[in-house]
Protein backbone atom coordinates (compact mmCIF):
# COMPACT_ATOMS: atom_id res chain seq x y z
CA UNK A 1 0.00 0.00 0.00
CA UNK A 2 1.75 3.35 -0.82
CA UNK A 3 0.98 6.26 0.69
CA UNK A 4 -0.16 9.68 -0.26
CA UNK A 5 1.27 12.92 1.55
CA UNK A 6 -3.03 14.42 2.67
CA UNK A 7 -1.71 17.90 2.62
CA UNK A 8 -1.04 17.25 -1.39
CA UNK A 9 -4.77 16.02 -2.50
CA UNK A 10 -7.12 17.72 1.20
CA UNK A 11 -7.94 21.06 1.65
CA UNK A 12 -6.78 22.55 4.30
CA UNK A 13 -10.20 22.79 6.72
CA UNK A 14 -10.86 18.92 5.63
CA UNK A 15 -7.12 18.10 7.47
CA UNK A 16 -7.75 20.33 10.30
CA UNK A 17 -11.36 18.71 10.37
CA UNK A 18 -9.45 15.49 10.65
CA UNK A 19 -6.49 16.19 13.06
CA UNK A 20 -8.98 16.93 15.41
CA UNK A 21 -9.63 13.28 15.63
CA UNK A 22 -6.51 12.04 15.39
CA UNK A 23 -3.73 14.47 14.79
CA UNK A 24 0.07 12.93 13.80
CA UNK A 25 -1.49 9.30 13.07
CA UNK A 26 -2.01 7.22 10.17
CA UNK A 27 -5.45 6.59 9.09
CA UNK A 28 -7.12 3.89 6.36
CA UNK A 29 -9.70 5.24 4.19
CA UNK A 30 -11.44 2.46 2.11
CA UNK A 31 -12.07 2.33 -1.34
CA UNK A 32 -15.65 3.20 -2.17
CA UNK A 33 -15.49 0.31 -4.67
CA UNK A 34 -14.73 -2.96 -2.89
CA UNK A 35 -13.45 -5.90 -4.93
CA UNK A 36 -13.99 -9.21 -3.68
CA UNK A 37 -11.12 -11.18 -1.88
CA UNK A 38 -8.33 -12.47 -3.89
CA UNK A 39 -9.81 -10.03 -7.15
CA UNK A 40 -6.25 -8.17 -7.28
CA UNK A 41 -3.92 -11.15 -6.49
CA UNK A 42 -3.87 -14.53 -8.17
CA UNK A 43 -4.81 -15.77 -5.13
CA UNK A 44 -7.96 -17.14 -5.93
CA UNK A 45 -6.30 -19.10 -8.87
CA UNK A 46 -3.56 -20.84 -6.77
CA UNK A 47 -5.73 -21.72 -3.70
CA UNK A 48 -8.20 -23.04 -6.26
CA UNK A 49 -5.77 -24.93 -8.24
CA UNK A 50 -4.09 -26.47 -4.29
CA UNK A 51 -7.38 -27.07 -3.16
CA UNK A 52 -8.06 -29.45 -6.31
CA UNK A 53 -4.37 -30.92 -6.18
CA UNK A 54 -5.77 -31.73 -2.21
CA UNK A 55 -8.94 -33.33 -3.20
CA UNK A 56 -6.91 -35.57 -6.23
CA UNK A 57 -4.01 -36.86 -3.80
CA UNK A 58 -6.96 -38.18 -1.14
CA UNK A 59 -8.98 -39.41 -3.93
CA UNK A 60 -5.90 -41.28 -4.81
CA UNK A 61 -5.13 -42.67 -1.56
CA UNK A 62 -3.49 -39.88 1.00
CA UNK A 63 -4.79 -40.06 4.13
CA UNK A 64 -5.93 -36.33 5.41
CA UNK A 65 -3.05 -36.56 7.78
CA UNK A 66 -0.75 -36.69 4.50
CA UNK A 67 -2.15 -33.94 3.09
CA UNK A 68 -1.61 -32.10 6.23
CA UNK A 69 1.40 -32.85 6.37
CA UNK A 70 2.35 -32.31 2.10
CA UNK A 71 0.38 -28.97 2.20
CA UNK A 72 1.48 -27.67 5.80
CA UNK A 73 -2.50 -27.33 6.79
CA UNK A 74 -4.61 -28.13 9.70
CA UNK A 75 -6.19 -31.63 8.99
CA UNK A 76 -9.20 -29.55 9.98
CA UNK A 77 -8.12 -27.46 7.47
CA UNK A 78 -7.70 -30.64 5.08
CA UNK A 79 -11.38 -32.07 5.84
CA UNK A 80 -12.97 -28.30 5.19
CA UNK A 81 -11.45 -27.94 1.97
CA UNK A 82 -12.30 -31.70 0.81
CA UNK A 83 -15.81 -30.84 1.99
CA UNK A 84 -15.75 -27.64 0.32
CA UNK A 85 -14.91 -29.42 -2.95
CA UNK A 86 -17.14 -32.12 -2.90
CA UNK A 87 -20.02 -29.53 -2.54
CA UNK A 88 -18.85 -28.05 -5.71
CA UNK A 89 -17.99 -31.10 -7.29
CA UNK A 90 -14.67 -31.52 -7.90
CA UNK A 91 -14.15 -34.90 -9.07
Amino acid sequence: MSYIKADQVLPKELIEAIQHYIDGKSIYIPSKQKQAWGNGTSAKAYFRERNGRICDAYQNGASRRELSLRFALSEKSIQRILREQNKQGHS
